[in-house]
């Protein structure tokens, strides 16, 4: 049977540190999460204003984030206003900001699609009926955009997970970071630890985002 190298995990404080470095991961994504939702929100609701100037200047941020990688965002973020602007941010803090305007985008154009989704009639409807703007949009249109929104915003969680492990680029010592680390300290000793450190952070990983988008599966299904 080959050797896989699963054994370095247990040695010493491997297994103790590569939990830790999915700690450092996951605070980072949920951070930005709690922070992208409430703004995604908020630029959603304008981006479906008909102020032709907003709607530009919100594309043009909205098209920015999207077209620039993650990765050269973080080094814009973390290399770059230290440089410019002497500023001393932490990896991790660089990270939830990055993290959060990439957040911010994708969660607002969910907002956005899942607004302008709904029938023109159902206002229509909510006005014959003598709703007011308010009651319209508290009893018809919130629910509606909740139920098509919950899935979708549940699998941004997973995707920012995933997306955490480019922040070791700038230094942050995350899971990969970690992983790393152990392969390089045990090199010598153990040539295969590769395989099976790598093979657990996949396994933690998949415990990490495997039940979110489950949720976001069951959701889904229970609302189509």
């Amino acid at each position: 049977m080959p050797d896989l190298g699963l054994n370095i995990i247990f040695k010493g404080k491997n297994f103790a540190r590569l939990l830790g470095g999915l700690g450092v991961a996951l605070r980072i994504s949920l951070i930005a999460v709690a922070i992208s939702i409430p703004l995604g929100l908020i630029l959603g609701i304008l981006m479906t204003r008909k102020n032709p100037i907003l709607k530009a200047i919100l594309r043009l941020y909205l098209d920015f984030i999207r077209i620039m990688p993650q990765m050269v965002l973080l080094f814009l973020v973390f290399f770059g206003t230290t440089r410019s602007f002497g500023w001393n941010l932490s990896g991790e803090n660089a990270a939830i900001i990055v993290f959060s305007l990439w957040g911010t985008a994708e969660m607002g154009d969910l907002v956005r699609g899942a607004l302008i989704a709904i029938p023109r009639h159902q206002y229509e409807s909510a006005q014959s009926l003598g709703l007011s703007p308010a009651q319209t949009q508290i009893y018809i249109i919130i629910p509606q955009t909740v139920r098509r929104l919950l899935p979708l915003s549940i699998n941004l969680i997973t995707r920012m997970i995933k997306t955490t492990s480019l922040v070791l680029m700038i230094g942050v010592v995350e899971v990969i970071k970690v992983a790393q680390q152990i392969i390089e300290a045990n090199r010598m000793k153990t040539p295969n630890g590769a395989f099976g450190v790598y093979l657990f952070v996949f396994i933690l990983y998949f415990l990490a985002c495997w039940p979110i988008s489950m949720a976001a599966r069951y959701l889904e299904k229970k609302w189509r």
